[in-house]
């Protein structure tokens, strides 16, 4: 799975971009067809302690994936959004199963 990791207005650190990168291939052992996928890691400029948000697309044939988590830290955020993408590939697989 070829991915693309963009902060926007912050350098984010080489540990950060592994991390995240492990979690998303792990998603490969639920379906193995995934194309591509990007991700967007961003801080918002709120006062509250809760301003990190991580949006993740992968592209899968036919359909596309998205989760958007809002968290204390990238790495809870992270671990939200491929929990949801996981629930996601799952839902997909069965509608696939199905047809």
């Amino acid at each position: 799975m070829k991915l693309q990791i963009h902060s926007i207005r912050f350098d984010a650190d080489d540990k950060l971009i592994d991390l995240i990168k492990k979690k998303l291939i792990k998603l490969e052992t639920f379906y193995d067809r995934i194309i591509d996928g990007e991700v967007f890691l961003r801080i918002e400029n709120d006062e509250s302690r809760i301003n990190k948000i991580i949006e993740i697309k992968l592209n899968i044939p036919g359909d596309q994936l998205f989760a958007k988590e809002r968290a204390r830290s990238f790495e809870i955020g992270a671990d939200e959004a491929t929990e949801a993408l996981r629930r996601q590939i799952k839902k997909f697989k069965e509608k696939q199963m199905i047809h």
